[in-house]
């Protein structure tokens, strides 16, 4: 764990990425307000009670934003930032803790590297900083980081930690600085993220008792030992003989940027015993220890891994209308980074997610990847001071039989439809999807679900986007949906599912088909039965089969 002292003397290279939002001084005043509040709740949950609250990726990004909109609105007064504020403990450290750089990007790493010779790399291990103690090989005292200065006692939950040698092989006086972890097998950060391994074992340590069962669950991880042998290959081979052989395990000297990325792919993708959550770059030689101080030191620096979630902002809320009448709220939110993807939009699921969880332009949300590829959201981070009033469409006026032409409301569903009856579950044509009929709703060319049958390369001429070229081949892409068979083009034009049922046709003898008659199908139940009857019934799908019937479409 890397300890949040660093987080305010590492944003500078964040701020300039963000844009200021265009607010008045007091909407300003009370945004800056309440997110300095939250964060100052987020700190002293953290290094009182040993427990966070919110993901550190998701705590780094909120102190972004924090210092961006102080630098946005400098004319306003400035709250005193004291993140560590209640860290300190009784017990003052011999050797400080330091901080650690945060480095934003490749570019970032290269610069640091540049000058610089005997590096190496470790993975950053997502646990609680901790100072070890001997006196002539005897385990005499753990402290806690602390604010760096100052820790708290952990000398007696220490004791029950197995993975802390109680006694080393020669009767040396010995300060060590680490790690400590929860045991994980086979664990992928880049699959299974930091499952909270780090609140587990902070919430541990800060209890005035820890049991057996959870001391068995705890790792150490021995990352430098401040008065040891000047070079880290040497430290490295001297604790391993001590009885600290991780640090020896995961150290690897590396020569250049291109060397620091490949372990910091290796880590993030291969199983570890921990989890981790980016890279640790250290100077083989550093100052002495007596040195040191607890901001961020120069031989020093991390590297993290891609977030596995990003702070958004919601720029604002839209209802999606689905092709069967289903609404579904999406966040158009300021454009955010997951796995080197652009995410600008997200989808909120369900109308009464969305009303559970109360969401306003303005909001910041968290944003993650489902399967890697589907954003989703996650939960509300911040809740905007200004509450605005939305009024979602009203879903007792769309349905599976609605919006059959983009009449005002309807656009969205209407094109749903459009985009269904082209796409690989109705009629499968190539080059035709929802841009392109987008655009031929948007220049009047299409005010029904099938005026495209009877386009013609005359009306194409005059859209702008549809040169000659792309014109022939999407006529030709239309007109070749006239060979499709009945049966797809009944699921084309929305049909509701139907099981295996026989839809040989024609169109009259299905439509003579009652709900006892639907239901002696195989698969088909009552309730799907009655939507197949509705479905015959409808005057907009009569209309339907009447066109295609005079367009000499086999079957209707």
């Amino acid at each position: 764990m890397l300890p949040r002292l660093f987080l305010l003397l590492s944003l500078t290279p964040f701020l300039a990425l963000a844009r200021c939002p265009d607010w008045t001084a007091q909407q300003a005043a009370e945004e800056i307000a309440v997110l300095q509040q939250q964060v100052q709740r987020w700190d002293r949950s953290y290094h009182r009670d040993g427990q966070s609250p919110i993901a550190d990726e998701l705590y780094d990004q909120s102190r972004q934003r924090l210092g961006n909109l102080r630098q946005c609105f400098a004319q306003l007064p400035q709250a005193t930032d004291q993140p560590l504020l209640g860290a300190e403990g009784s017990i003052p450290h011999t050797i400080a803790h330091t901080g650690v750089e945060k480095l934003a990007d490749a570019k970032a790493v290269g610069r640091w590297l540049t000058g610089r010779d005997n590096i190496w790399v470790q993975p950053k291990i997502d646990g609680v900083a901790v100072t070890l103690i001997y006196r002539r090989g005897h385990f005499q005292q753990a402290l806690s980081r602390g604010d760096g200065v100052h820790g708290h006692d952990w000398t007696s939950a220490a004791r029950q930690i197995e993975a802390i040698p109680k006694r080393l092989p020669r009767p040396v006086d010995l300060l060590l600085q680490g790690e400590l972890y929860l045991r994980l097998e086979q664990h992928v950060q880049s699959r299974a993220g930091s499952l909270k391994a780090r609140n587990r074992v902070a919430g541990w340590m800060a209890r005035k008792q820890l049991a057996a069962a959870e001391a068995a669950q705890i790792g150490l991880f021995v990352w430098d030992w401040p008065q040891g042998p000047a070079t880290m290959s040497e430290r490295l081979e001297q604790l391993a003989s001590l009885g600290f052989p991780e640090g020896r395990s995961y150290s690897q000297p590396i020569e250049g940027l291109a060397d620091a990325q490949q372990w910091r792919a290796r880590w993030y993708r291969s199983p570890l015993p921990f989890a981790s959550d980016g890279i640790i770059l250290r100077q083989s030689r550093r100052p002495t220890a007596e040195r040191w101080q607890a901001k961020v030191a120069h031989w020093i620096a991390a590297w993290k891994y891609p977030y596995a979630q990003a702070l958004a902002n919601v720029r604002q809320v839209r209802f999606h209308v689905g092709r069967t009448g289903r609404i579904t709220p999406l966040l158009e939110i300021e454009p955010v980074t997951l796995d080197d993807r652009q995410i600008r939009r997200v989808s909120v699921g369900s109308l009464p997610r969305w009303r559970a969880l109360d969401i306003v332009p303005g909001d910041q949300v968290a944003i993650s990847l489902a399967g890697l590829t589907i954003p989703r959201l996650d939960e509300v981070v911040l809740r905007s001071t200004q509450r605005q009033s939305l009024q979602p469409p009203q879903e007792t006026d769309f349905h599976v039989l609605s919006c059959w032409q983009p009449s005002p409301g309807c656009e969205s569903q209407f094109l749903a439809r459009l985009t269904w009856l082209s796409g690989k579950q109705g009629l499968n044509l190539q080059n035709v999807g929802s841009q392109t009929w987008a655009r031929l709703i948007e220049t009047g060319r299409i005010k029904g679900l099938l005026d495209w049958l009877t386009l013609d390369q005359a009306e194409l001429a005059n859209i702008a986007g549809f040169g000659e070229h792309s014109s022939q081949r999407l006529l030709k892409s239309l007109h070749g949906a006239r060979q499709q068979p009945f049966p797809r083009w009944l699921k084309a034009i929305g049909l509701p599912p139907s099981g295996s049922a026989d839809l040989s046709g024609p169109w009259q003898t299905l439509a003579q088909r009652s709900s006892l008659d639907w239901q002696n199908e195989a698969g088909i139940g009552a309730g799907r039965a009655a939507q197949l009857v509705a479905f015959f019934q409808d005057p907009h799908v009569r209309a339907l089969q009447g066109a295609l019937n005079a367009a000499g479409i086999e079957g209707f």
